[in-house]
């Protein structure tokens, strides 16, 4: 028997939180989140990207154990400019079972069609900066503390369930070189000297706040063409930088400034605190805060979170700057190894750049699409299953707090 709770309080949102924990539980490959951010993104008094989006949540339960979690997400921008009336959903979690996936996407669909979407799309959160895209490829490589792990399961339920890919990402694992090639360095020092550039970095993380706002600028200039982004707003910054920016290791910030003394171009890492989070199972007290700084300070590996070029000063060679003022930061540590975030498929600019570098594309991710108004029939969702067995979902299903599957 299947029972359906929708999440309206805070202590079934620490549920919703508390699930993958148990499903990943002694998994040596999925990397905790941190329960506070969790919370504080889900919540509708905290996430200030409840201004222009709206969500719900659901728990499944089967024979009153916990088998899944979703939330179904509508982002008024993004259905503004990119002109697609599609819904999305994030924050799936399940248990190998064909009966429970069925119901959880059923859920997120069902309250899209009611809400007016004609499609929907994920694993993606609220913004850019959340957790998106479902692993396809590497599961068995440590994940990091920014990205999505899953069971090798869930893509196959996926396209079972009538989804598509609408597109991909790749990660790469690189060895920090003990120099970097010559043609790197030559180009850094003509680039910076054609343009009247400059790198500057940081002894305290206090001295990067004067710089949040033009790097989050730079961001929203830099990324507004790339899949699904939409802008972020000023409340939206201050969350962010109250997240990460307090504990950031300085080193690891690097920026570019123009001859007026505009943000150029920036890159944020993060030595890794997949380690870390294991251990302390994403909780902060009472000694993770203390073991996240000491990894924040004490590592061999980075992961390379955010990197950024203005529009105007693409395609010059700045970003060869920024590896030069990356590297350094990684000799001064003690890096070996850097982890690179989630790279669009298409963005061969920046994909061809890890050539020059040891290392190799290691993971693979994507984001699926399923147009609603093909979802009607139930055969097209099940292909290869029996649909009996499906059928049985809705006959031996209870419905709690008022949510109609």
């Amino acid at each position: 028997m299947l029972t359906v709770v929708e999440v309206k309080t805070k202590r079934q949102l620490k549920k919703f939180v508390e699930f993958p924990f148990q499903l990943y539980k002694n998994n040596p490959y999925w990397i905790p989140p941190l329960r506070a951010d969790e919370m504080n993104t889900l919540r509708w008094d905290r996430n200030p990207a409840f201004s222009y989006c709206k969500a719900k949540y659901w728990l499944v339960y089967k024979n009153g154990r916990m088998a899944g979690r979703i939330a179904g997400i509508i982002n008024r921008r993004a259905i503004e400019k990119w002109n697609r009336k599609y819904a999305r959903f994030g924050w799936l979690d399940f248990i190998d079972d064909p009966e429970v996936v069925r119901c959880l996407l059923g859920l997120v669909e069902d309250w899209a069609r009611q809400e007016g979407m004609t499609g929907i799309q994920g694993p993606m959160g609220f913004c850019d900066l959340d957790r998106e895209g479902m692993l396809i490829e590497g599961f068995d490589e440590v994940g990091t503390f920014t990205t999505l792990y899953n069971y090798p399961y869930y893509p196959r339920y996926m396209e079972l369930m009538g989804y598509k890919k609408d597109v991909d990402w790749y990660e790469y694992i690189l060895e920090v070189p003990e120099k970097l090639n010559d043609n790197i360095l030559k180009v850094a020092e003509l680039i910076e000297e054609k343009n009247k550039l400059r790198t500057i970095t940081f002894d305290k993380p206090k001295q990067i706040l004067p710089y949040a706002k033009a790097i989050f600028d730079t961001i929203n200039e830099a990324y507004k063409d790339l899949y699904n982004v939409v802008p972020l707003n000023d409340e939206q910054v201050e969350f962010y930088v109250k997240q990460y920016f307090s504990v950031v290791n300085p080193d690891f910030v690097n920026i570019v400034l123009d001859k007026d003394d505009k943000l150029a171009a920036f890159s944020l890492g993060f030595p890794s605190l997949a380690k870390t989070l294991q251990k302390t199972k994403g909780k902060l007290l009472p000694l993770g805060f203390i073991r996240m700084l000491r990894a924040l300070r004490v590592n061999n590996s980075v992961d390379l979170l955010l990197v950024a070029v203005r529009p105007d000063l693409q395609g010059k060679g700045v970003n060869s700057l920024l590896m030069k003022a990356m590297a350094e930061a990684c000799w001064k540590n003690g890096i070996k190894v850097a982890h690179l975030n989630p790279q669009l498929e298409s963005n061969l600019k920046v994909r061809s750049q890890w050539k020059h570098f040891t290392g190799q594309q290691h993971k693979k991710r994507r984001c699926y699409v399923k147009e609603l108004s093909d979802a009607d029939d139930k055969d097209q969702a099940v292909q290869g299953e029996s649909e009996q067995r499906y059928e049985t979902i809705f006959s031996s299903m209870k419905v709690k707090d008022g949510v109609q599957v």
